[in-house]
């Protein structure tokens, strides 16, 4: 391809891989539920669950991306030689695009509350109110757009640099900063009074509270948190070479996501156990809660900060995921081409979010089906075109893709072998039932 580039070593593509698929989800939902749900009982389900649903997903993505070298909306024609297959592309490619115009409000409000705790640490100006605050700023449509300019400005750059100097170079900074800081603040929830009661509550098995709304939550999860469905993980791969032992750096991306999880529940639980403060998910945890917690410790708006930046990097590495898609297929893997692709689909992106970021404000009001326009996209990206791309990918690698060639890109060492015919075998007859089986639970209820 020409003026094509890629990665240039395998830690890059595992830790690109890895950032795309350690996002908000995973750090101010996943622990939460866990809590709720048996503990380390859920956690369990969850690593088993993973390990045989998303984890061979995952692995259909990477074989495809590696074996076609080419960009999502075209890797299934030129695998099948049926060009009708292609949609499944096209649809991860509209699915992330949607996507982007609702994540890139949450990420708006991170650089909002990270610019704001900075003139804090200047000035110590600071509420009381954080629930008041939080409805303020979310409210304030200047406040919104900005937030949304910024956060994919940001993320612009890093996709028009290319993927060896943007993307690559980006992700071996921005992930092992993102376990340093957790060990920070895991050191420091640890050091509080009764922070002990936090662990237990977080990491204590329970059976008897994994009920089959846990058990289906677990199962989802599964194959949500690894970032796979819409075309992220074939884009990556594309840009690897041949060779990559890809049964290997699914194992590493598998075991991030489910250590920055743990880590997650480490950093949150000590803190707010110590303090006596009610459980709080989603943006509650990270605008309400937290900033609670830290104004009782010593230094507590630089570890806010802290806290802030953690979830900032797990937003932009994801965020860089998904632009990077649409930004491959519209440039063709054409470096030439990366920087009008990456200034169209920022714009359209900026376009289409911002109904969904004034949803807060002066749009609040206009609500149908699942309520504001930002719920609808969430619905409809998260609840129907993720576990739909999903079932496809699962059953175009089960069915439609050749064994042989399948083989040639999985198994690299003899102990791979099995895992192959294991693969395969739960492509075909396991998978997609479970898939079903969720995509019914999540509409129905």
């Amino acid at each position: 391809m020409e003026n094509q580039s890629g990665f240039k070593s395998k830690l890059g593509f595992i830790l690109a891989s890895a950032g795309s698929a350690i996002g908000l989800g995973a750090m101010w939902k996943f622990p939460y539920v866990m809590a709720d749900n048996g503990g380390a009982a859920f956690l369990f389900l969850f690593i088993i669950f993973t390990i045989l649903i998303g984890l061979p997903i995952l692995m259909s993505e990477f074989v495809m991306g590696v074996a076609s070298q080419t960009h999502s909306t075209k890797a299934f024609s030129k695998l099948s030689n049926k060009k009708h297959y292609d949609i499944i592309g096209h649809l991860g490619n509209l699915g992330v695009f949607l996507l982007m115009s609702f994540y890139s409000v949450i990420g708006g409000f991170i650089l909002i509350y990270i610019l704001r705790t900075v003139k804090i640490l200047f000035t110590g100006d600071h509420t009381k109110d954080y629930a008041a605050l939080f409805g303020q700023i979310i409210s304030n449509p200047v406040n919104t757009i900005f937030g949304v300019v910024l956060f994919l400005l940001l993320t612009g750059i890093i996709v028009i640099k290319g993927v060896e100097k943007g993307i690559e170079r980006a992700s071996k900074v921005l992930m092992p900063m993102l376990f340093v800081m957790f060990l920070i603040m895991i050191v420091r929830a640890l050091t509080l009074p009764n922070a002990m009661e936090g662990v237990v509550f977080f990491l204590n098995p329970d059976f008897s509270k994994l009920d089959q709304e846990g058990i289906l939550f677990a199962l989802g999860q599964s194959f949500f948190s690894l970032s796979v469905g819409f075309g992220g993980m074939l884009t990556y791969a594309s840009y690897m070479k041949k060779e990559t032992d890809l049964v290997q750096a699914g194992g590493y991306i598998v075991l991030m996501n489910i250590l920055v999880t743990i880590m997650a529940g480490l950093a949150i639980f000590p803190a707010t156990a110590s303090l006596g403060i009610d459980n709080a998910q989603g943006p509650g945890l990270l605008f309400i809660v937290l900033p609670y917690v830290f104004d009782h410790l010593p230094l507590g708006s630089l570890f806010y900060l802290l806290f802030l930046l953690l979830f900032f990097f797990a937003t932009i590495t994801s965020s860089i995921n998904l632009v990077e898609i649409n930004v491959s297929n519209m440039s063709k893997q054409n470096n030439a081409k990366r920087l009008k692709s990456t200034l169209t689909i920022i714009a359209g992106i900026f376009l289409v979010s911002i109904p969904c970021a004034l949803s807060f404000g002066p749009m609040s009001e206009m609500k149908f089906f699942k309520g504001t326009f930002f719920d609808n996209m969430d619905f409809l990206v998260s609840n129907i075109m993720l576990p739909i791309g999903v079932l496809c990918y699962t059953i175009f690698s089960g069915y439609v893709l050749n064994r042989d060639m399948m083989r040639t890109y999985f198994v690299h060492h003899p102990y791979q072998e099995k895992l192959f015919i294991a693969w395969i075998m739960l492509l075909r007859y396991i998978i997609p039932i479970v898939i079903v089986f969720v995509i019914i639970n999540q509409l129905v209820n």
